[in-house]
């Protein structure tokens, strides 16, 4: 099995039954479509295994040190360590559970902030996160689409050194749907 099914395999069975929010489907199909989106844009390996794994540390049981003893059992040691990098980068640090004083738009506020100083491979990623996310939840009755879809444009405007092409792609498909529901 070559190490980035593997790596598929791990995430799956990581999310094992959660389901997505604003989409009937088992969790894992999000980031699958993020490494798909990534990999339309390049083929390096940490970054398509970050986009596979992306959500594990923020939304599973698996820890930091679970997946880090577990990547260095199966990529090369550099690339294992780019890879968990990038996920720890991706993940969320201001959450509600650590910050409950904190209302949804300062964490949010701070999220934004931290981001705009991440890894040019974190932000790729990221933006093909925010694709996949907007892509759900257009498609959701949701009324919590206008707020999801300006935090997104908040985070695309101090974003800016992820790849070129896939950044204006995440910026349109942003700007598509906020025009929706305006």
């Amino acid at each position: 099995m070559d190490i980035l099914a593997n790596i598929e395999e791990f995430a799956r069975q990581a999310h094992g039954d959660q389901q997505r929010k604003f989409a009937d489907e088992p969790y894992i199909m999000h980031p699958i479509r993020v490494m798909q989106l990534c990999q339309d844009y390049t083929s390096d390996l940490p970054v398509l295994s970050a986009a596979l794994l992306h959500d594990v540390l923020e939304d599973t049981a698996v820890t930091k040190d679970d997946l880090s003893s577990w990547l260095w059992g199966v990529m090369p040691t550099d690339e294992a360590f780019r890879t968990l990098s990038l996920v720890v980068e991706l993940t969320d640090v201001y959450i509600k559970k650590d910050y409950p004083k904190w209302n949804r738009r300062k964490r949010k506020q701070a999220e934004a902030e931290r981001m705009s100083r991440t890894s040019a491979a974190a932000q790729t990623i990221k933006y093909a996160d925010i694709i996949d996310n907007c892509l759900d939840i257009a498609n959701s009755s949701s009324d919590f689409m206008p707020k999801f879809l300006h935090e997104c444009r908040v985070l695309l405007k101090v974003m800016d050194r992820g790849n070129p092409e896939l950044r204006e792609k995440a910026t349109a498909t942003v700007s598509k749907f906020l025009q929706q529901v305006k």
